[in-house]
């Protein structure tokens, strides 16, 4: 009778070692399409960052990345979107939150107002992530590369003749996630000043390189080639997970174990920058 419970003991010993507070934990990622998976088929140059963030990853963590491209904080959850994601959350998980391109919008189904209902939508999220005892960490987005000729032309994110000088597009919405942040005590990683630092470093004609700046006739998806200063290209999504996984070892220690060096075409332009 001692010999079994002693086998009982021990059974239980061992399952509680394997409960799900242990698993490895997982990294869900919430935004637009400067952060989603993009479709690798044609010869697709497009990527975003949060595609290549598992390059820098070790095995002990695991991403989901559900953003998607379109998207503004009010249609991820008007979508269901977010409903999906918190479904899955489990105590000691990670939600990284980048939103902002398409909250600027002007269409009623994307546009929130920061100051309010998307600071709100932030709010939620975190809130939200808090009590399935997940772990919210807020970004802003990344920027456009935006030379106008003079300052202060209209953001039109193409010109015919470019200037000397980055300009910020993304206005108060760059300013909420942190806001929000503070106010919550979330961490907060300033990913549009870490990619304005970036492009500015790299100028206007080598920055063309971090996002879609494509010939005619170069690749098959891009017959008659393509100038986008928005979403990134694959060399660009690749520097940019980098910048942002040495962002998150600084910001979020705990995460920290979980990164690993990856040099894969990737020059550093800050060479003092390291895991």
């Amino acid at each position: 009778m001692q010999l079994k419970l002693v086998y009982s003991l021990i059974i239980l010993l061992l399952f509680s070692a394997f409960t799900p507070s242990q698993q490895n934990p997982t990294v869900f990622m919430i935004g637009d399409s400067t952060m989603a998976d993009r479709n690798t088929d044609n010869e697709n140059q497009e990527r975003g960052w949060g595609q290549m963030l598992p390059c820098f990853l070790t095995d002990g963590i695991k991403v989901e990345n559900h953003a998607a491209c379109g998207r503004s904080t009010l249609s991820f959850i008007r979508e269901g979107r977010w409903q999906t994601v918190l479904n899955k959350l489990k105590q000691g998980d990670y939600v990284i939150i980048q939103f902002g391109h398409n909250d600027e919008k002007n269409d009623i189904t994307l546009h929130t107002v920061p100051g309010s209902s998307f600071d709100e939508n932030l709010r939620k999220f975190v809130r939200e992530a808090r009590e399935k005892g997940a772990n919210p960490i807020l970004l802003n987005s990344i920027v456009r590369r935006n030379y106008p000729p003079t300052p202060d032309s209209p953001h039109q994110y193409v010109y015919e003749e470019e200037g000397d000088s980055l300009v910020d597009t993304h206005g108060e919405y760059i300013h909420s996630p942190r806001n929000v942040a503070h106010e919550m005590h979330v961490p907060f990683i300033d990913m549009a000043k870490l990619t304005y630092d970036l492009v500015t470093a790299m100028g206007p004609e080598k920055s063309k390189e971090l996002f879609l700046w494509i010939p005619a006739g170069k690749y098959s998806c891009y017959p008659q080639g393509k100038t986008d200063n928005t979403h990134l290209s694959i060399y660009g999504s690749k520097l940019v997970a980098k910048i942002a996984a040495e962002a998150l070892a600084k910001t979020v220690p705990e995460l920290a174990k979980y990164l690993r060096p990856c040099t894969d075409n990737i020059p550093s332009l800050y060479p003092e920058q390291h895991f």
